[in-house]
C-alpha cells in the first residue's frame, strides 16, 4: 500500500480485492484523517493569530482548573475512608464522594467554559455515546482508586484532564498519599504544587520499579514473566497514580490492561510533557471521538527507553511464537 500527503490529509492507494490469482493493477483511493505524533501538531495548521488565541484560552483553562481542583481537596480529604460504598453494574465501587466530586468539578468548570464538553466517569449516560465535538473538552475521574479511598488506603487521587480536539493536553492529579497537586502538559513540563520539577532528577534516585494492574489473564502474565525477575513490581490500585509515577520518575514503566481512558487521560498528558514513550496495545482511545461510561479498557504500556525496548522485544517474541 502506498501513500502521499496532500494538504493536511493522508491518501492511501490500496489494491482492489479481486477474486483472481493474477497481480492486481487497479487501485482505489482511501482518504483517512491525518495521524499526528502529538496533539500540539494540530497547532501547526493554525495561523499566528489563531495560535495566540489558543494560548490565551489554554492558559485560562489551566488556571481555572487548578482553582477548581484545589477547591475540592478539603472535601476529598474529609470523606477519605469515611463513606459508604455501592456497586455499579460493572462491579466497580462507587461512593457518595465520587458523585459529589464529579458534580462539583463539572459545575465549576462549566461556570467558566460554557461551550466546553465535560465528561466524567460518573456521568449518567443512557443510549448512544456522546460525540466529543467541541474544540476543548474535559475528562474527569473524580476519585481514581475508589476501593482504596473507601477502605482508607491513601493511594487514591482526583484526576482532571483538559483535551483539545479529543487529545489530552494538560492534566491535574491530586495525589492523596503525598497531599500534592501534580500537573503538567505541552509546553509546561511537570509541576508539583506549582513548582517546576525535572523527571530526570527523581528518576536518578529511583530503583527499577514498574507498575502492573492485576488481575491479568494467564496468557498476558506469561508474556511478561521475564520482567518479574528483573524489576520490582507494584500494583497500587490506582491506574492514575501508577502512570503518574512513571511520568514523575519513581517508576520506570507500566503495563496495564485494565484501565479506561478517564483513568489515564490526565497522567497521559503529563507523560507526553516529560517525554515518556507510550504504546496502546490495541486501538488508541485518543483522540477521543465518542464517550460512554461503558467504554472498553485500553491496554497499554509506557516508560523510559530501556523499559520500552524490553517490552517491545517481548511483544515481537510473542508474535513470532
Amino acid at each position: 500500500m502506498a501513500a502521499y500527503q496532500a494538504s493536511s490529509h493522508v491518501y492511501l492507494y490500496a489494491p482492489f480485492a479481486f477474486s483472481c490469482r493474477a497481480p492486481c493493477s487497479a487501485y482505489c483511493i482511501i482518504r483517512v484523517e491525518p495521524v499526528f505524533k502529538n496533539p500540539m501538531d494540530l497547532l501547526d495548521q493554525l495561523s499566528r493569530q489563531e495560535k495566540a488565541q489558543f494560548d490565551i484560552q489554554f492558559r485560562h483553562r489551566i488556571n481555572a482548573a487548578r482553582v477548581a481542583v484545589k477547591a475540592q481537596i478539603p472535601f476529598f480529604d474529609r470523606h477519605f475512608g469515611a463513606v459508604a460504598s455501592e456497586w455499579k453494574a460493572d462491579k466497580s465501587r462507587v461512593t457518595f464522594a465520587d458523585l459529589a466530586l464529579s458534580r462539583q468539578l463539572t459545575e465549576a468548570l462549566a461556570a467558566d467554559f460554557k461551550t466546553d464538553l465535560i465528561l466524567s466517569e460518573e456521568s449518567s449516560i443512557e443510549g448512544e455515546p456522546i460525540s466529543v465535538d467541541t474544540e476543548f473538552s474535559w475528562l474527569l475521574d473524580p476519585i481514581d482508586g475508589t476501593n482504596n479511598f473507601a477502605l482508607g488506603f491513601s493511594v487514591c487521587a482526583i484526576s482532571v484532564a483538559l483535551m483539545y480536539r479529543g487529545y489530552p493536553i494538560y492534566g491535574f492529579i491530586y495525589d492523596h498519599s503525598s497531599r500534592s497537586l501534580i500537573e503538567g502538559g505541552y509546553g509546561y513540563g511537570l509541576l508539583i504544587d506549582q513548582k517546576k520539577c525535572q523527571r530526570s532528577h527523581l528518576a536518578e534516585q529511583a530503583q527499577r520499579i514498574i507498575g502492573m494492574h492485576y488481575p491479568m489473564a494467564p496468557d498476558v502474565v506469561a508474556q511478561y514473566q521475564s520482567l518479574l525477575s528483573r524489576y520490582r513490581v507494584r500494583c497500587l490500585g490506582s491506574g492514575t497514580l501508577t502512570l503518574l509515577y512513571v511520568a514523575m520518575g519513581p517508576y520506570c514503566g507500566i503495563i496495564d490492561y485494565g484501565v479506561k481512558h478517564w483513568d489515564i487521560a490526565a497522567a497521559y498528558a503529563i507523560c507526553e510533557a516529560v517525554g515518556i514513550d507510550f504504546r496502546f496495545i490495541q486501538q488508541a482511545p485518543f483522540p477521543l471521538k465518542r464517550f460512554h461510561t461503558d467504554a472498553q479498557s485500553c491496554a497499554y504500556y509506557a516508560g523510559d527507553v530501556a523499559f520500552m525496548a524490553e517490552v517491545e522485544a517481548l511483544q515481537l517474541e510473542n508474535s513470532a511464537g
